[in-house]
């Protein structure tokens, strides 16, 4: 085993060796530097993480213009694309990762419309399998976990206006809740439905056996616990700002406020297992969650429902109560933005039962 070993790392550095040489014959002078920045951030060895200097050299290029700007995106998605390693492959999504969180504007704006002529999601690796090895064959597990969570943190980055958890992008505290505060209801509950799914899939990372310590997993575990620190306090600022608005949240909003705050909380021990830092913050994040989701489920629905209730009992001829006989009877439903169906067999005594009947009716 220890001759296989050996001459597997050999036959990999030989593979590093040749791409860089290739690239420093074959690539356009203008561009080559960055093809030998990428190679060497993305090379074969699975005991590595991409070296901070070749990082850093890749994304200096991409500050000078779009068109390398788009160069750079270009190569990274087709090494990500192309290769069959699983240590390349987790390596290129770090680099993505890397783009989102330090990467100039021009940058990132290129990764958020690659590719510009539409076709195939370029992070769309659910069939990736390197079974060279039991290492490889459990890293394949992260980087197809790992490709999907970068989706959803650039879907989101999409709905909140912005990247999320980049340093080129952030913004100080007064102006992001001024932002928040001028946000409708729907538009609220979109921006915390998706930052929901993106902590949902972070709560579902890969599990593994031979993988344990292995430096690109710490790494990959790394950067995500830094963006969940990131997320859990976008969706605190903005369910705290819906709390502030409980008098005029309607039902549906109301209920499916509690859905997302339940999602999220069914995952808050994987997500505690993230990050270390800033323990007794994170706490008092949760505890705040917790309070804002019994009082809205525990107060508002039940006042909601009873004046409904009796604005339908004491208008049995009225226009609403006609309006209740067609949508509030046995065996409706009502659709949320989110594309929920609550169904409505027990609405007639959810006055009495705590806001989980609803949820599971």
């Amino acid at each position: 085993m220890g001759r296989i070993t050996i001459l597997r790392d050999l036959i990999r550095i030989i593979r590093d060796k040749a791409s860089q040489s290739k690239a420093a014959l074959v690539s356009d002078p203008r561009t080559m530097s960055l093809h030998l920045a990428l190679l060497r951030a993305t090379t074969h060895d699975p005991d590595t993480p991409p070296d901070p200097r070749h990082l850093a050299d890749l994304l200096s290029v991409g500050h000078s213009s779009r068109a390398t700007a788009s160069t750079v995106i270009e190569a990274l998605m087709d090494r990500l694309q192309t290769t069959r390693d699983a240590s390349v492959a987790i390596k290129c999504l770090i680099t993505v990762h890397h783009i989102i969180k330090r990467g100039s504007f021009i940058l990132q704006d290129q990764l958020s419309v690659y590719p510009s002529t539409g076709g195939k999601n370029y992070l769309k690796l659910s069939n990736f399998r390197d079974n060279t090895t039991s290492l490889t064959w459990e890293l394949s597990s992260w980087v197809r976990w790992y490709a999907l969570y970068l989706e959803n943190l650039l879907s989101t980055s999409r709905v909140l206006g912005y990247f999320l958890c980049s340093t080129s992008s952030s913004v100080d505290i007064d102006k992001e809740e001024g932002k928040v505060s001028s946000l409708i209801n729907s538009e609220l509950l979109k921006e915390i439905n998706s930052l929901v799914n993106l902590l949902e899939h972070s709560s579902k990372r890969a599990d593994s056996l031979h993988a344990n310590g292995n430096i690109l997993v710490d790494e990959v575990i790394r950067l995500v616990g830094e963006d969940y620190l990131s997320s859990i306090n976008e969706v605190s600022v903005r369910v705290s700002e819906l709390r502030e608005r409980l008098s005029c949240l309607s039902l549906v909003d109301s209920v499916e406020l509690v859905c997302a705050l339940k999602r999220l909380e069914d995952c808050k021990e994987r997500l505690l297992e993230l990050c270390e830092r800033k323990k007794e913050l994170i706490e008092t994040v949760w505890g705040s969650i917790r309070e804002i989701r019994d009082q809205v489920g525990n107060v508002k629905v039940y006042t909601e429902e009873r004046r409904l209730l009796t604005m339908g009992s004491r208008n049995k001829g009225s226009e609403s109560a006609r309006f209740g006989e067609r949508v509030l009877k046995h065996g409706g439903s009502v659709k949320f933005s989110s594309g929920r169906l609550l169904s409505l067999n027990n609405f007639s005594f959810v006055s009495n039962e705590s806001v989980e009947s609803l949820i599971d009716a």
